[in-house]
């Protein structure tokens, strides 16, 4: 298993500030299709004690999901006040709703000893990194493009035009990965998972 960190012991304590109890902020991201879901699940799975940060959303309920447990559920309108008053730690918008992170939120939860964990791709990461410069930001990568392209295509489930179109996104994820605290290659599920834990553990000594 490999992990890289991209920034030195010194870098991590000038970046780091305290909220409580040495709380912070975790942000996961992974390639598409690299099992970053998976990982995620495995991880909260041994780890109880850490919650998933709620997302902001303005696309509807689904059936049996919950405001507040789910998502905040929130207006078009209150949403795009949201955004103009500043409110949101990132934000973007995918197939006409817009999906966002409050950072009242996120900070309310530090601030209360709570231990937390953002899933996001890497573009919302680095603009919760920019505003929170604190937060620690992992990505799960796979072992090369080309295991990542077999896992792919052994799903049998896209055509050879959103496998492409997947593949293609996929180096701009590991460039945007670059600026990311720490890369965990998953090759192996039970590695990945106990390689995080020991980042956070890390972490939490800072």
């Amino acid at each position: 298993m490999l992990i890289i960190s991209k920034k030195g012991y010194i870098s991590i304590l000038f970046y780091y500030i305290i909220i409580d109890m040495n709380k912070k902020l975790y942000v996961i991201s992974g390639s598409s299709g690299v099992g970053k879901g998976t990982v995620l699940k495995g991880f909260l799975a041994r780890n109880p004690h850490f919650m998933l940060s709620i997302s902001c959303t303005t696309r509807k309920p689904r059936e049996g999901e919950i405001d507040g447990v789910n998502y905040f559920f929130l207006t078009k309108e209150k949403f795009q006040q949201n955004i103009a008053d500043d409110k949101f730690l990132e934000w973007a918008e995918f197939a006409g709703n817009f999906y966002g992170t409050k950072r009242k939120y996120i900070k309310q939860c530090l601030e209360e000893g709570k231990d937390i964990i953002l899933e996001i791709d890497t573009k919302g990461a680095l603009q919760v990194k920019k505003q929170m410069p604190e937060a620690v930001l992992i990505f799960i990568c796979p072992p090369s493009i080309e295991a990542l392209e077999n896992r792919l295509r052994g799903r049998h489930t896209e055509d050879e035009e959103t496998i492409q179109k997947r593949l293609n996104e996929v180096k701009v994820e590991l460039e945007r990965a670059e600026k990311f605290d720490y890369k965990v290659v998953n090759d192996e599920l039970e590695r990945a998972i106990s390689e995080i834990e020991k980042i956070i553990e890390g972490e939490s000594k800072c």
